[in-house]
């Protein structure tokens, strides 16, 4: 059981909501490190950052990324 519950995303700014829909889109639900750091807007907004950033400059292709985080989250028990 999780010890700090996610901000629902109604609770959140236009910029959350954005990224909270596609998780949806993509994962079929919300990622719980995004739900608890939308709690403080500029923690969001630098944790995005860094990601995007991350993407942009990616050394693995998209589909190949998508497929190692299958991977790791099938070994770890994630049930992504």
């Amino acid at each position: 059981m999780a010890r700090i519950t996610g901000v629902a995303r109604e609770a959140t700014g236009p910029e959350a909501r954005r990224v909270f829909e596609r998780q949806e889109q993509f994962y079929g639900a919300v990622l719980y490190n995004h739900a608890v750091l939308a709690r403080r807007p500029a923690v969001f907004r630098g944790f995005r950052a860094m990601w995007d950033g991350l993407e942009e400059d990616a050394l693995l292709s998209a589909r190949l990324r998508d497929l190692l985080n299958l991977k790791v989250a099938t070994l770890i028990g994630c049930g992504l």
